[in-house]
């Protein structure tokens, strides 16, 4: 858990590795801020794409990928995108230890969090997760919430980036003076401020909490773990 002063934390979580995460690093980068970038390393080339109302969206060849996020954390987000929780154990287990370990020897940095595709799990991808040495999996259910859950491997987000209330709730956090440890946490995918015509959000959320004494920037494994990316 995030101990250390300031007691406020900010990051995000942002899935899949398509090109447009180059433009959402830039602007994480120019603000200060840190993410967890959760990728499909059996899905990591520019081969595969689909096209969403007219924007084509493609993910990202494994070169250069290291440089583009150095600063943030890479985490999983299983070898390729299925619903985890439709599958046998084996295939889980496939999906996620061999993830951590191709992301482990492609960004030369151990690999401890992860990111649910579609947000969906259960008992058994819970334990599996456990025994990979994951310690801690993110959902896609917004809380409105900046509490730090006791199980980290059920974490839900405070919201996406798209929620109607996310600049309310920035405005909540900046001030929020609280007694225990508190994370906003923002999740979404890069290539739906593209889809959706609204990057502007980004830039106007992070100018709005960027640069505060009293809001530490961090990764995930840094807002929940203590780690450095």
């Amino acid at each position: 858990m995030y101990t250390h002063s300031p007691l406020k934390a900010l990051t995000f979580s942002y899935d899949d590795g398509t090109e447009y995460d180059r433009r959402l690093v830039e602007i994480l980068n120019r603000y200060g801020m840190k993410a967890a970038f959760n990728l499909n390393s059996g899905l990591l080339s520019g081969a595969g794409g689909w096209e969403q109302n007219g924007v084509p969206i493609r993910r990202m060849n494994v070169k250069g990928l290291p440089e583009l996020y150095a600063g943030h954390e890479i985490a999983v987000h299983s070898l390729t995108h299925p619903r985890l929780e439709t599958l046998d154990a084996g295939t889980v287990l496939n999906e996620l230890e061999q993830d951590k370990l191709n992301l482990e020897r492609i960004f030369h940095a151990p690999v401890c969090g992860m990111a649910y595709p579609y947000g969906s799990y259960n008992e058994t991808v819970v334990n599996i997760i456990r025994q990979v040495g994951l310690r801690y999996a993110r959902g896609t259910v917004s809380t409105h919430s900046f509490d730090i859950p006791v199980n980290l491997l059920t974490y839900q987000p405070t919201c996406h980036h798209k929620d109607s209330e996310l600049m309310n709730l920035a405005e909540q956090f900046i001030r929020l003076k609280p007694d225990v440890p508190q994370v906003f946490y923002l999740w979404g995918h890069s290539y739906e401020f593209e889809v959706n015509n609204n990057w502007q959000i980004l830039e106007d959320f992070c100018a709005l909490i960027a640069g505060r004494d009293d809001i530490a920037y961090v990764t995930n494994a840094q807002a929940f773990l203590g780690e450095q990316p």
